[in-house]
C-alpha cells in the first residue's frame, strides 16, 4: 500500500473535496454574514457557529440529508452526481483494474431499503489520514459510536447528541499501567491510520507501527507497543476478538508484511506471522480457526490461525485488497479490492468466489456484516455505501448515496443502527441510519 502520507492527503483534498462543487459553495458557507436571508438561518446556527444537523423529519420534508442547498447552487444534485461518476479517479495499483473486473459482477436490484436515514450530525467531524485505510468508525451500541476526528478519538451518543473526547494523540501518550512488553515511554504526535473498538477496549494503530490500547471506561492508556521499526511500518488494520476460552485478543495487520496477535489478558505478543507482501487487512473466522489475509497482491490467502499455513489461495481479484469480513455463520467471508469489487467466498469451495459485487466510483475499502448475518455493507472510498440482502443471495441492495470521502462504516452489535463517517472540509459529519421494521412503532424506540 501507499505510505506517502502527505501525497495521500493532497490526493483526497485536490480531487474529491465537496468545495469543488461550485465557486458558489465558498460564498454560501464561508462568506455569510449574520444579516443573511431566512433560508440562511434555516441552515446555519450562528449562536453555536456551526452548520445544523439534519433530522429524519427534515429529510422527509425534502431537505438534503447533508444540508447541501442545491436550490441555491448553479448545479443540480443529479448533474453533480453524474459529474462525479464520470470524473472520479479510482486509485489503482494495477492499471484499468476497475474496468476489467466489471464482466464478473452480479447485476443487483437497487429499489429496496433496509436502513432508513435517521440523522446527519454535522458537529461530529469525521477525518482520515490515509486515503486507502477507511476503518475509523465503530459502534458499540445503537447509540454509541467512536470515530477519529483529527488527533482525537471521539465518542458520540446519538441518544443525547453529545460528544466527548476519549483519547487525544496530538501530544505525548504513555501507558499509566505497567505490563511486560509495554512501551512505557509511549508515543508523541501519533498519526492514527486505523482504529477498532469492541465492548470497552479501544485499539488505535499508527503510521510508525504504533499500537495504543485503552479501556474506554478507565482513565489513561493501558498498553503501548510498536510492532516494528521498519521504515514502511504503518499499521493497516486491527481487529479485536475473544478466544474460545474467553480471553481478549486483537490482530494487527502491518505494511511490513506481518500479522501479529496480542493477548490483552497478559498484555503481550502471542503470535507473529509473516507473509510475502504487505498485509492490508486480516479477519479471523468466528470459530477462530481461519484467517482471511488480503494485501498488496491480487491473490489473497486463507490461512490456519495456529500456524499461518495456507489453506487456500483466493484467486479472482485483479488489484490490491484492503478489506475483509466474515459472515457470522463462519462458512463465507468477503474481500474488498481496488478493482471496484467485493467478492464473497465459501470455505467449502474456494476455487472461485461465490459472487462478485460492483461499486460505482472506486475501490471497496470497508466491509461489515450485521451480527445476525442478514445484511452486508460495503463502502467505496466516497459517496456510496451498499447494503446487501445476504439471505437472498446478494441479489438486492440498498444504495446509500451522498457526497464526501468515507472514513468508515459500522453496524451496531444489535443491528439496529448503521453509522457512516464522512470526511469533507465543508460537509464532514456522521450519518446515522436505523434498521427498517415491519411495525412502525418499533422505529420510534430510539
Amino acid at each position: 500500500m501507499s505510505h506517502q502520507q502527505e501525497d495521500d492527503a493532497d490526493y483526497m483534498a485536490n480531487e474529491y473535496d465537496m468545495e469543488a462543487i461550485d465557486d458558489d459553495m465558498d460564498d454560501e458557507f464561508h462568506g455569510r454574514d449574520v444579516g443573511g436571508s431566512d433560508s440562511d438561518a434555516d441552515d446555519y446556527d450562528y449562536t453555536n457557529n456551526k452548520m445544523q444537523d439534519t433530522s429524519a423529519a427534515e429529510a422527509r420534508r425534502g431537505r438534503d440529508i447533508q444540508g447541501i442547498p442545491w436550490e441555491r447552487l448553479s448545479i443540480t444534485r443529479e448533474k453533480y452526481r453524474q459529474t462525479r461518476l464520470e470524473q472520479y479517479k479510482n486509485y489503482e495499483n494495477i492499471p484499468q483494474s476497475g474496468e476489467a473486473s466489471e464482466k464478473d459482477c452480479l447485476a443487483t436490484k437497487k429499489e429496496v431499503s433496509y436502513y432508513d436515514f435517521r440523522r446527519n450530525s454535522r458537529s461530529v467531524k469525521s477525518t482520515i489520514l490515509h486515503f486507502q485505510l477507511r476503518n475509523l468508525v465503530w459502534a458499540t451500541s445503537k447509540h454509541d459510536v467512536y470515530l477519529m476526528s483529527h488527533f482525537s478519538v471521539i465518542h458520540w451518543s446519538s441518544l443525547t447528541c453529545s460528544k466527548s473526547e476519549i483519547l487525544n494523540v496530538s501530544g505525548h501518550v504513555a501507558p499509566c499501567e505497567k505490563h511486560p512488553g509495554s512501551l512505557l515511554e509511549g508515543f508523541t504526535q501519533t498519526q492514527v491510520s486505523t482504529l477498532t473498538v469492541k465492548d470497552n477496549l479501544l485499539v488505535a494503530g499508527g503510521f510508525q507501527g504504533e499500537l495504543i490500547c485503552k479501556y474506554v471506561d478507565r482513565p489513561g492508556v493501558c498498553f503501548c507497543s510498536r510492532t516494528t521499526y521498519d521504515d514502511n511500518a504503518i499499521t493497516n488494520a486491527v481487529e479485536i476478538y475473544n478466544t474460545s476460552s474467553g480471553a481478549l485478543h486483537f490482530i494487527a495487520s502491518n505494511n511490513d508484511s506481518g500479522v501479529r496477535d496480542f493477548d490483552m489478558e497478559k498484555f503481550q505478543l502471542s503470535k507473529h506471522f509473516r507473509f510475502p507482501w504487505p498485509v492490508n487487512h486480516a479477519s479471523l473466522s468466528p470459530d477462530g480457526k481461519l484467517i482471511a489475509i488480503v494485501g498488496d497482491n491480487p491473490e489473497g490467502l486463507l490461512v490456519d490461525s495456529r500456524n499461518a499455513k495456507v489453506v487456500s489461495p483466493l484467486s479472482g481479484h485483479i488489484d490490491y485488497s484492503f478489506a475483509s469480513a466474515w459472515h457470522p455463520d463462519g462458512l463465507t467471508f468477503a474481500t474488498g479490492n481496488q478493482d471496484k469489487t467485493c467478492r464473497v467466498w465459501d470455505i467449502r469451495n474456494l476455487s472461485k468466489s461465490v459472487v462478485a459485487l460492483k461499486g460505482n466510483l472506486g475501490a471497496i475499502r470497508s466491509i461489515r456484516y450485521t451480527s445476525d448475518g442478514r445484511f452486508m455493507a460495503m463502502a467505496e472510498p466516497a459517496d456510496f455505501v451498499h447494503v446487501f440482502d445476504v439471505k437472498n443471495g446478494y441479489e438486492q441492495e440498498q444504495e446509500i448515496d451522498f457526497f464526501g470521502e468515507i472514513s468508515g462504516l459500522s453496524f451496531s452489535p444489535d443491528t439496529e443502527s448503521l453509522f457512516v463517517g464522512v470526511w469533507d472540509r465543508t460537509y464532514g459529519s456522521l450519518l446515522e441510519f436505523g434498521r427498517r421494521h415491519n411495525y412502525s412503532y418499533l422505529d420510534t424506540i430510539i
